[in-house]
């Protein structure tokens, strides 16, 4: 029985993203043991069946010698559990983890890049130095010949390719983590006035603040309420303050309705659900679980996000931070319960086209099986997942 890792920065990311992978991983005979940091989804996986282990990982730390510690930490975790296959999420589970894999071992490894975000984005001091630093940590990890890539969007591998930290004939293009839409499904829209959700971490980056200036237009245009679905990450440095959505929430800006697990129903109260991101994801999951409930979606046009809305057609594009746009585009979903309707009902036909949680994992564990089977490389008989 082959064993597999999967590793990611939070025990979160690994439930909320990641479960359905494994228990497919398990059906197909892996042994499936689950890397993080501790967190509160410890226990949610452990009752799913699943072994969990502990890396001592600090996100946001910059301190050489607590990032060395997380290395040594999970290159003797390898040693200890002798994996045959790591999958590795979230930059620094992707860079320690390769590496670790390499002085370990390891047979096979394969890292998902989930988008570029703040240190391939921001144009900025930081995120420049970030990306002096990071950047050769990446062709050296992608430099261990077992080692491929898997991509979530065309323009996060270009840009990979382009800056040549990653061989081509390694990667994958696979579009998401994929959505259940057996559990995921729509249902009629609720009476009253229409409700525009965000439902994700509630970060600055996440657009939290561009949403919150348009609801303000909103209101003096529209009934329409916004929503608010989640907490504030207090390992990001973009996280907005508990006090600041206290603040909207009591001034009659948003509503904040705090983290929700009841996410089906979630969605399935609103009638819109909005992403203004300001820096490009893989395929946004929130934008994925509103589809497959049936609802209209007004996002950033940029990567990941262009992927599930299809302007015109699931919904509305607006240049990112641009507060009008974002207003006038909701507006119109917020008055158009027509367009709302055949909006979500090609929102919800193109998860089942594309998105589901099967195909995305048949694809992934095609790409277990040529690692394991030594065929490292992609051919031109193997058929890629994309757009």
């Amino acid at each position: 029985m082959p064993r597999l890792i999967l590793s990611a920065n939070t025990d979160w990311y690994l439930y909320n993203y990641r479960l359905s992978l494994a228990e497919a991983a398990r059906k197909q005979g892996f042994e499936v043991v689950l890397v993080s940091p501790p967190g509160k989804y410890v226990r949610e996986l452990e009752r799913c069946g699943f072994r969990w282990q502990g890396w001592n990982l600090q996100r946001q730390s910059l301190n050489p010698l607590v990032e060395l510690n997380s290395l040594w930490h999970i290159a003797l975790l390898y040693r200890r559990q002798h994996p045959d296959l790591v999958h590795h999420h979230t930059a620094k589970s992707v860079l320690y983890g390769s590496l670790a894999a390499r002085l370990s071992g390891v047979r096979a490894v394969v890292n998902s890049i989930t988008g570029r975000g703040y240190i391939y984005q921001a144009d900025n001091p930081k995120a420049r130095l970030l990306r002096r630093v990071v950047e050769p940590l990446y062709r050296l990890a992608f430099s261990f010949p077992r080692c491929v890539a898997i991509f979530e969007n065309i323009d996060d591998r270009a840009y990979f390719l382009n800056k040549g930290l990653v061989p081509e004939e390694r990667t994958w293009l696979i579009p998401g983590v994929g959505v259940d839409p057996e559990r995921f499904v729509p249902a009629p829209e609720p009476p009253g006035s229409p409700v525009i959700l965000l439902a994700g971490r509630l970060l600055w980056d996440k657009g939290v603040g561009v949403l919150v200036e348009a609801a303000r237009r909103l209101h003096s245009r529209t009934a329409a309420r916004v929503v608010l679905v989640g907490e504030p990450d207090p390992g990001n440095p973009s996280a907005v303050a508990p006090a600041m959505l206290s603040q909207w929430q009591a001034e009659g800006v948003v509503e904040w309705w705090g983290w929700r697990s009841d996410m089906p129903s979630v969605y399935n109260q609103c009638h819109v659900v909005a992403l203004p991101t300001a820096y490009g994801e893989g395929v946004p999951t929130t934008l994925l679980e509103a589809a497959a409930c049936g609802r209209p979606l007004v996002a950033s046009d940029i990567p990941g996000c262009r992927a599930v809305v299809l302007e015109g057609v699931t919904g509305f594009l607006v240049p990112p931070n641009d507060v009008q746009a974002l207003a006038d585009a909701l507006e119109r979903l917020v008055l158009d319960r027509q367009l709302r309707s055949r909006m979500g009902n090609a929102a919800r036909q193109l998860v089942l086209d594309q998105f589901t949680h099967e195909r995305i994992n048949a694809a992934t564990l095609e790409v277990y099986r040529r690692m394991l089977d030594h065929d490292f490389t992609r051919d031109d008989q193997r058929v890629e997942l994309s757009h």
